[in-house]
């Protein structure tokens, strides 16, 4: 089963401490700064597309491309009634390929973490490069080594009224990934519970080899802060802030 296949009808609930409106609010703060104007964004590896959604009701025209088939039908169904309703393409981030350059392309909560080999964080980087204008914004966060290194061993619990989530979380030292094992209990419409079973896997990449590909992909002007600030992240800061040009 492909990561977040099972997780997605109930991603929304257990993730209810994401931020999103301060994020959005984040993101256009520094959108609002670039170079050239942005009208058209690229979210990429949307998921069940609640930025896509916040970015649109913002004005923005947005593209929004997730590799999951089930967490965009979660996203389309949220965009409905919409002014501005987003796009949403199935692609995987290093097989990205649009209609036409966008002015922008963020990517929020960690996903290029989820890219676990360095081959394919490069042909990502490579491919966002393609696909934005010259001068444009590539925004995207990611957990820290800190963070992940810290999950080691780790049982966190997450619960709605009709959904329990236990993720156990492992890292390997010499791939330098986390592993998520995820077990989701739904409450059925009869009484009983049903129960998935998901492996996620994040990648704890160093700020030198994701300077070091985003250079090799043709970005410049490259600037790193905590999460959610515009200060220098902290030695012991879980999230990083990317900020490209």
């Amino acid at each position: 089963m492909s990561a977040y296949d099972a997780l997605a009808a109930s991603y929304d609930g257990l993730m209810a401490d994401g931020a999103y409106r301060r994020r959005a609010a984040f993101l256009e703060r520094r959108l609002k700064k670039s170079p050239i104007p942005v009208e058209t964004v690229l979210d990429l590896a949307c998921g069940t597309g609640t930025m896509a959604c916040l970015l649109a009701k913002r004005g923005y025209e947005v593209i929004a491309a997730d590799g999951s088939g089930e967490m965009l039908a979660q996203a389309a169904a949220k965009a409905e009634g919409l002014a501005r309703r987003p796009l949403f393409l199935q692609q995987a981030m290093p097989r990205l390929r649009l209609a036409q350059p966008v002015d922008a392309v963020v990517s929020t909560l960690d996903s290029l973490n989820y890219l676990t080999a360095e081959r394919d964080l490069r042909e990502t980087f490579r491919r966002v490069r393609r696909w934005l204008k010259p001068g444009g914004l590539f925004l995207f966060d990611v957990n820290t080594p800190y963070k992940l290194r810290r999950m080691d061993g780790q049982l966190y619990m997450d619960e709605t009224e009709d959904s329990v989530c236990i993720w156990r979380t492992f890292f390997s030292e010499k791939k330098q990934v986390c592993t998520y094992q995820v077990d989701l209990f739904r409450l059925q419409p009869g009484g009983a519970w049903a129960r998935s079973f998901e492996e996620h896997r994040e990648r704890a990449w160093s700020e030198e080899v994701l300077r070091r590909s985003l250079e090799e992909a043709g970005f410049s002007a490259l600037r790193l802060t905590g999460d959610l600030t515009d200060k220098p992240p902290r030695l012991n800061e879980d999230r990083w802030q990317f900020e490209c040009r």
